[in-house]
């Protein structure tokens, strides 16, 4: 049995009748499932039903930390939040950090089940295993700043950390996603699941770290671990500095940052507005997650222009690209702005932003007209139009009613051939990385459970050229179902499971990221998994994803890319006359169905599920 890391708790919430129930954290559960994601889609593949509505209070909102989130690991205040996506119809599964985790695990759990209905608005308190339903009535239509504000002042300390939805979120807009501080469970629209349950808000506070099995084996652990930090020639001389945004220089001179609804990748060059030298001039301060001697988020202010005096907390790279190359705008404070918005009224920024993108360009064909726009101009580079638009997303007016249910819905609607310019996988838009030119990084977007999520396998190998299993050729074929595997089962585990910051794995402990979990948690806990045993987890979580989707409905063919992916080539740059053809998808689709034991449909097979100990349902 385990003698530390885990709280041992589980918090189960029906807001339907405001019951409140705790459950054991299982050895079996720990050993099969380690924390975190693994938790989460365990329990809601098992607990719902295929087929009921994301939005029907049946469905469940899980929030799961980790075995080394409040241990004192570094860059450990990770938590997963997962439900059935309102966005996509599959698993809907996203991350977040800040202090909100830490907290919860120190209020005594491992994770929060919450399901049901509340009848009123309501928000939930939760003190050291103390649990109080709160009305929410005087915080609706609050912004997520001011409802975190509001609710400490009501609860008296300060030290509550609050997750919750903004406008968007209450209005159920499929893109809406949950905040706490300015971090952000972000994608598939786990706002709008929170908001269809009428529940605003949660604050969690808490006094009791966990207890550490082996205090010594922990100490020495962390030291190695601390130490590869320190020795990591990127992690502090420069991404402590720059934060994410350092990667559109990277991309840029790779020729894969996408830019005008991915027409125009290589075309024009971004980095003058919106690279590492112009973000690096707006930032005025750095924020730290829990237990994190990083701190690479960017603190940044706008100070002059029509846009002077705001302040966001960003943009991290995929916002600059989703409200930057994306829609056109190398105005770093119009970026800034957007990022701001996206955090207060509650919307996931990637989605949002290429939802706007898509209607550029479909106002730029002629597809849609100023009267569908009610008069606004939204053409690329337009950033008043950007702004304004994401308003009218979060408040469901008019085009952004549409757009903030999804591109692929969205186009379903408009018609006339605008589905090609949708930039979805399984209803999810695409993050910023044009695949075209890295085909792993592509290969993981079109088999992740989540649809297009570039922190589901993210290939390291081909954006850092990091030669961690093997060096690569980023424009290969061969060999990418086999590393894509590997990139989905060891992020699985070591970042989603553990739960630990992906930016280590990149950047610290890359060749030993498995046997680096499996020190910190077998210090933590008391338990004896090898590396092997921690990457068939990250394994096991995959492969109950992708069942859970099987019962969606979900198959072979929605493994895919938008069609320009595949018809178009990169026009210039770099990644010149990069695209992947069906040809070259159905072959790696092949190897990475092969490698995981999957039929040539891409359905687990018994003796997979069987070695795996997984029983389908």
């Amino acid at each position: 049995m385990y003698r530390g890391g885990y709280a041992g708790k589980i918090l189960r919430i029906d807001l339907t009748d405001k019951s409140v129930k705790e459950e054991k954290v299982t050895e079996a559960l720990a050993r099969q499932y380690l924390g975190g994601a693994g938790f989460a889609i365990k329990y809601l593949y098992d607990e719902l039903k295929p087929g009921t509505s994301a939005l029907d209070p049946a469905n469940r909102l899980i929030f799961a930390v980790g075995p080394l989130t409040a241990t004192g690991v570094a860059c450990s205040s990770r938590m997963a939040v997962a439900a059935k996506s309102p966005l996509t119809g599959a698993m809907g599964m996203a991350l977040a950090g800040g202090h909100f985790p830490a907290e919860l695990k120190m209020a005594g759990y491992d994770m929060l089940i919450i399901q049901g209905r509340a009848e009123k608005p309501t928000y939930i308190s939760i003190k050291d295993g103390e649990v109080k339903f709160r009305s929410a009535e005087k915080l609706m239509g609050m912004m997520t700043t001011d409802t975190q504000l509001f609710i400490k002042e009501e609860l008296g300390d300060h030290n509550f950390r609050i997750a919750c939805i903004g406008p968007a979120g209450e209005r159920v807009v499929p893109m809406a996603c949950i905040v706490n501080e300015r971090r952000a469970a972000g994608r598939k629209g786990l706002g709008a699941v929170m908001g269809s349950k009428n529940l605003k808000a949660i604050a969690v506070r808490g006094h009791h770290r966990p207890a550490i099995a082996d205090a010594e084996a922990f100490r020495k652990a962390r030291q190695a671990m601390n130490k590869a930090m320190k020795d990591s020639p990127v992690l502090y001389p420069a991404f402590a500095k720059s934060g994410t945004p350092m990667v559109v220089d990277a991309t840029s001179e790779m020729g894969i940052l996408s830019i005008r609804n991915w027409s125009a990748t290589g075309e024009i060059d971004m980095v003058g507005g919106l690279g590492d030298a112009a973000q690096a001039k707006a930032i005025v301060n750095r924020q730290h997650c829990h237990d994190c001697p990083v701190g690479c988020s960017q603190v940044k202010l706008v100070t002059s222009g029509p846009y002077a005096g705001y302040l966001s907390e960003g943009p991290e790279f995929e916002t600059t690209y989703s409200l930057g190359s994306q829609v056109g705008v190398d105005y770093l404070p119009a970026v800034i702005v957007g990022d701001r918005l996206c955090d207060e009224y509650g919307i996931d920024s990637i989605s949002a932003g290429v939802a706007i993108g898509f209607a550029m360009e479909l106002y730029e064909k002629g597809i849609i007209t100023r009267k569908d726009t009610d008069g606004l101009e939204l053409k690329f580079g337009n950033h008043q139009a950007m702004i304004e638009m994401l308003r009218r997303i979060a408040y469901r007016e008019g085009l952004g009613d549409l757009l903030g249910q999804g591109t692929r819905k969205a186009a379903a609607k408009i018609g006339q051939g605008s589905a090609d310019f949708a930039m979805q996988i399984k209803g999810l838009e695409l993050p910023a990385y044009d695949v075209r030119g890295a085909k792993a990084h592509g290969l993981n977007y079109a088999t992740s459970y989540t649809g297009a999520d570039h922190n589901r396998g993210y290939a390291f190998q081909e954006i850092f050229d990091i030669p961690i299993p093997e060096k690569v050729d980023r424009n290969a074929i061969k060999g990418k179902g086999r590393l894509t595997k590997w990139n989905q089962d060891v992020r699985a585990v070591t970042c989603d499971c553990a739960t630990m910051c992906a930016f280590l794995l990149d950047m610290a402990v890359p060749a030993v990221a498995c046997q680096n979990t499996a020190d910190l948690v077998n210090a933590a806990t008391g338990l004896d998994l090898t590396d092997k045993e921690v990457e068939k987890i990250g394994e096991r979580l995959n492969n109950v994803a992708r069942l859970f989707n099987i019962g969606e409905g979900f198959t072979r063919k929605d493994d895919s890319f938008p069609k320009r992916l595949m018809t178009e080539a990169i026009k210039a740059g770099a990644s010149k006359g990069q695209l992947i053809s069906q040809a070259d998808l159905d072959a790696m689709l092949d190897e990475y169905y092969a490698e995981r034991g999957w039929d040539r449909t891409g359905t687990p097979t018994p003796a997979r599920l069987k070695a795996l100990g997984i029983k389908s349902r």
